[in-house]
């Protein structure tokens, strides 16, 4: 029988997969509501913010901050989930959306020790997820090298404003994103030595905004200077399917310009 702790943590008995690296904000209330009713998770009018995370012998309550994204195409989708006492971990839709079955573990389509690892998808993927290499990884010792290990630095993370901030920025080229929900290419601006503009100046290597009707006004072209007020958010520029050349992106944009307003050409 479970023994049920919605309100308390222990990690001794919770297993958490913290992400690897960076992960997806959402941008409002809305974008939170359409990619929780496309995972699935949630088909009510008030869309669900808590859901349960169940345990072999326990279930907690947790919420979803995020998500991250993977394959060729950026089709597979991670969770990020946290739990009441602020740990972060990892987990399928689908396997969220299983848990919240009354049933769930009485009848569950994969054993205790699937479902570990199933949670347990905070491995970058490329085309096949992390789930089928788990039990090579397991059976097999990893292979010792004579090469020396080197130390990576991890880079500090640059903290984002929340509230609407001025740039300026340097117009890269004009690129085509894949948008998965009306399934066509959309077409963007990448930016290149964007610096947000404050007491501390902020510097960015790139960062994208959709090419809006008020961008297209402007004519804009690439090399070209630009001044404007805007909210940043990081959002991973998604590649175009079947692009031209000329709308290839070949380095990556972690970062989104929402509402790019008062615009001028230097």
């Amino acid at each position: 029988m479970a023994i049920i702790y919605p309100h308390i943590e222990d990690s001794n008995l919770t297993h958490y997969i913290p992400p690897e690296g960076e992960y997806t904000l959402f941008e409002s209330e809305e974008d939170y509501a359409k990619r929780v009713r496309e995972w699935g998770l949630s088909s009510a009018r008030e869309v669900k913010k808590e859901f349960w995370y169940k345990g072999k012998t326990y279930q907690r309550l947790v919420t979803i901050k995020g998500y991250q994204t993977y394959g060729s195409n950026n089709t597979i989708n991670i969770l990020v989930i946290e739990f009441q006492d602020g740990h972060l971990s990892c987990i399928y839709p689908d396997y969220l959306k299983d848990m919240q079955s009354g049933n769930f573990g009485k009848e569950s389509r994969i054993n205790s020790t699937e479902a570990e690892d199933l949670s347990a998808a905070s491995v970058p993927l490329t085309e096949k997820p992390r789930v089928e290499s788990i039990e090579k990884t397991v059976s097999q010792p990893a292979p010792k090298s004579s090469a020396p290990k080197i130390q990576k630095t991890k880079e500090p993370e640059i903290q984002l404003p929340t509230d609407k901030v001025h740039f300026t920025a340097t117009v890269k080229q004009f690129a085509l994103s894949w948008n998965h929900f009306n399934e066509e290419n959309d077409e963007v601006v990448v930016l290149e030595q964007v610096q947000i503009v404050q007491e501390e100046p902020i510097n960015i290597d790139f960062a994208w905004c959709s090419h809006s009707k008020t961008l297209k006004k402007l004519e804009l072209q690439p090399g070209e200077q630009l001044e404007f007020d805007g909210k940043i958010v990081k959002k991973k520029l998604p590649a175009g399917k079947e692009v031209e050349e000329e709308y290839l992106l070949n380095v990556p944009v972690p970062f989104k310009v929402n509402n790019p307003s008062k615009i001028v050409k230097k």
